[in-house]
């Protein structure tokens, strides 16, 4: 709608998960090549966590577009609150294994003949599993038996878990040791920094076609990493409201009145349209530094979220990261 206002050829802040719009600050790289790698090599089980809205499925969608289409086999479970059962079943209908028989010694029968089958075809099977943080325990012991289909040193099949910081936390309890002991490659991804969320906003309005900077002013910027967090979803969302709310008042420039508004209308802020003073601490959790790394000149970022250390991943990805050559 506002797309003609501001010269755009597409809607930059969309939520759904497009690779064409994937932004890749170090640790977005990293995992990036984690996960690569970790199909490539067939590494077996690889965990991603971070918290809701950063960017995992983006990234698992960037993941497939990079891997060689005519030798991949992909099975994605986007809802994995299924009993162990419909789980399996889920897991042979999405590889488009056609007549999934009844039983379950059948069903595995038929999943491992087809896992072989694609192994020795050098082709690469690939499960995916989203939301893995609401995975039963049930579920995950069929999960972990999943990665007993190999050959030698090969793992016949590659399961990407991708969940919240609750996934970390099921990954702790004693019952699970055994699972937790075959995950090859944990990876963590953190909101975004506040200056990241300044360069990303000024990365989907390229990628959109703006071909000027940003209509958001400076202080608009600043109240876009307060209220998001830097989340990316979040941060989409704001800025479309804002956007679309300045487009109804014909105004070629978005200020901090539009971002209040936007973090208002979508129960982001607890405080008044208009106020005066120091940004109040958002909805979502403790107030993040206001001041933005090329506005101000000062490097504040956000803090670390709770999941896992921010320095968790190695320097095994940023190496793997160069060697893919991923953009910095």
């Amino acid at each position: 709608m506002y797309k003609d206002l501001f010269g755009l050829q597409k809607l930059p802040f969309n939520l759904t998960p497009d690779p064409a719009f994937l932004f890749l600050p170090p640790k977005h790289r990293e995992a990036l090549a984690g996960l690569t790698y970790s199909v490539l090599e067939r590494k077996g089980f690889v965990v991603l966590t971070g918290d809701a809205g950063t960017g995992k499925t983006t990234l698992i969608n960037s993941v497939f577009n990079r891997l060689p289409a005519d030798r991949v086999e992909s099975s994605v479970i986007l809802n994995p609150t299924l009993t162990a059962s419909e789980f399996l079943e889920s897991v042979l209908l999405d590889f488009d294994i056609p007549d999934v028989p009844a039983s379950k010694a059948m069903r595995l029968w038929k999943l491992q003949e087809f896992l072989a089958r694609t192994h020795d075809q050098n082709r690469f099977a690939v499960l995916v599993i989203d939301e893995a943080h609401k995975l039963s325990l049930e579920v995950l012991e069929e999960i972990r038996l999943l990665g007993n289909f190999e050959s030698g040193a090969d793992k016949f099949l590659q399961i990407l878990m991708l969940g919240q910081s609750e996934l970390d936390d099921l990954l702790k309890r004693h019952d699970v040791r055994q699972f937790k002991q075959r995950i090859a490659l944990r990876i963590y991804i953190d909101p975004l920094t506040a200056s990241e969320t300044a360069q990303y906003i000024r990365f989907r309005w390229a990628k959109a076609g703006g071909r000027d900077v940003p209509p958001f002013t400076a202080d608009a910027f600043t109240a876009i990493a307060h209220w998001s967090q830097g989340i990316p979803r979040l941060i989409n969302s704001i800025c479309d409201s804002a956007l679309l709310m300045a487009y109804a008042d014909e105004s070629p420039l978005v200020g901090s009145n539009y971002i209040r508004a936007a973090a208002a209308n979508l129960a982001l802020a607890q405080e008044p349209l208009h106020f005066a003073g120091e940004l109040p601490p958002p909805v979502l959790g403790v107030p993040f530094p206001a001041d933005l790394a090329d506005i101000s000149g000062n490097s504040s970022s956000f803090p670390a979220p709770p999941y896992g250390d921010p320095k968790a991943n190695s320097s095994l990805l940023k190496r793997l990261a160069e060697r893919f050559g991923l953009p910095r």
